[in-house]
């Protein structure tokens, strides 16, 4: 905990204590020891065992926001609130987010057991756990976030990061050129459909497989990363979770249009009336090509970004698989395959 200045001696204050559930009088008397459980590009986890109840429970620290927000962490700990009844995220237990004592958010939740989803073995589990997320009521007055064009908000946050390539003499001039090409046929594909103004729940918009904790069939199966939420066509998930940018991330899996179909009427069963699901296949068409501009921009940004000095996180698996992503080869496969 010493790489994050402060954050020991955090953990040992009143009101933290009191926050997740230990008394004054007991916190003379406990230790709690805190493991390193796994990091992001904007959180560092650690577990911990809760000295009274003997439950796991994991320690989030926030040192960014993608979403640009100064309650990052609030804002996540009230989406995992509104979802407790799914049964498929953490439940929350404490949050700060006034960085009065310490420069970052913090938030306690459940700790949850499981192993990064494996699309060759998890790909219904993984249907039926998003058809109980997004299938939980939840209203446009709830707090959170809702686009009025989500394509629209996706393509101009993918203009807005990858600025920062363009911007860079780090950056590749004939990639410069082709992203650009991308991001206008993508613009084409948004100008050629109609708003949409069906069934709205809570998304999370980055289903990566390291996000997700199965068990197998028939088990527990979980979605724990709760960073970006925002209320929305749950479509816009199913396309996050089935794009090439999002499988190929922790893998090296690229799901066929057979297995893409088998996932989407294996979701579609999950739901089981619960909510409209008419027209799913057709909208998927123009979530895919769009969240896949949205990987590739963001790792444009991401990888300028992870050579700056003095940046708190780096992880070096993750800057090789934002070179992979703006290797030729893969940025002429996804041009192939939605943009010709």
């Amino acid at each position: 905990m010493e790489r994050i200045q402060g954050l020991k001696e955090y953990v040992q204050t009143e009101h933290y204590l009191e926050g997740i559930g230990i008394g004054k009088e007991e916190q003379k008397e406990i230790q709690i020891a805190y493991q390193p459980l796994a990091q992001g590009e904007y959180n560092i986890n650690y577990w911990f065992v809760h000295p009274l109840t003997g439950k796991k429970l994991v320690l989030r620290v926030n040192t960014g926001s993608q979403m640009h927000l100064e309650n990052q962490i609030e804002y996540e700990y009230h989406a995992l609130e509104l979802l407790a009844d799914s049964g498929r995220t953490p439940v929350p237990v404490f949050v700060d987010g006034s960085k009065k004592e310490l420069p970052y958010g913090v938030m306690v939740m459940e700790f949850l057991e499981g192993s990064a989803l494996d699309y060759r073995k998890n790909l219904m589990e993984a249907a039926e756990c998003l058809a109980d997320i997004h299938s939980v009521p939840v209203k446009e007055t709830d707090g959170l976030i809702s686009p009025s064009n989500p394509l629209q908000a996706i393509l101009d946050e993918c203009n807005q990061m990858v600025q920062t390539y363009y911007e860079s003499d780090l950056g590749e001039e004939k990639k410069k050129v082709q992203i650009r090409r991308l991001l206008e046929l993508g613009q084409e594909k948004i100008n050629e459909i109609r708003d949409y103004s069906g069934y709205r729940c809570c998304i999370n918009t980055e289903l990566n497989s390291g996000n997700f904790l199965m068990n197998g069939a028939g088990k527990d199966n979980y979605l724990v990363d709760w960073e970006k939420p925002l209320y929305g066509d749950p479509v816009q998930d199913l396309g996050h979770f089935l794009a090439p940018t999002t499988t190929f991330w922790k893998t090296d899996v690229i799901l066929t249009e057979e297995e893409m179909a088998d996932f989407t009427r294996k979701y579609i069963q999950a739901v089981n009336g619960r909510f409209d699901v008419s027209g799913i296949e057709e909208r998927l068409n123009i979530f895919i090509p769009i969240t896949c501009l949205r990987g590739i921009t963001w790792c444009a940004m991401a990888w300028v970004e992870y050579q700056e000095p003095g940046r708190l996180i780096c992880n070096e698996e993750t800057f090789k698989k934002m070179e992979d992503y703006l290797n030729r080869d893969f940025l002429d496969m996804i041009e192939e395959r939605y943009y010709k």
